[in-house]
């Protein structure tokens, strides 16, 4: 059953998410992810999990890459489905900023995130953002792409 207390907590727990990376701050950006969080994200490898999902230093050695005051990813057009003690929210989301010796950058792409109730209420479990692929047969990632 969604309930609307449920579907408001995990929006504010994004929009958390969403301020924390904007002010570089690694430590509450992390703080949503479970211990045991899967993630399959842009960068390389193909997924992260717990201790390496959670890596507070790698996130803050990421964000000092942006020009101050850090990038903006906003999850754009979600959708939340809850059932019992699992939710689910995807969406488009958008990242921007200035990237340090780069320019300014501009990447939509495609974002689902698993919740889990626990005693300390809702976690994220899984997290998988992607973009889709050229298929022209380049194998080239189709990052130009907007809503």
């Amino acid at each position: 059953m969604n309930t609307n207390a449920d579907i408001e907590a995990i929006k504010s727990l994004i929009a958390a998410r969403e301020t924390a990376i904007a002010n570089a701050d690694a430590e509450a950006a992390i703080e949503p992810l479970a211990h045991d969080v899967v993630v399959y994200d842009l960068q390389p490898p193909l997924a992260f999990a717990g201790a390496d999902a959670r890596d507070a230093e790698e996130l803050r050695a990421w964000l000092k890459t942006w020009r101050e005051p850090g990038p903006r990813v906003e999850f754009r057009e979600s959708r939340i489905l809850i059932n019992g003690d699992l939710g689910i929210a995807y969406g488009l989301s958008r990242m921007r900023g200035e990237k340090i010796g780069e320019g300014a950058v501009e990447l939509w792409f495609r974002t689902t995130l698993v919740f889990k109730r626990s005693e300390e209420g809702w976690m994220i479990v899984h997290e998988h953002n992607s973009v889709p692929m050229k298929m022209d047969g380049s194998g080239l990632a189709a990052v130009d792409l907007k809503p």
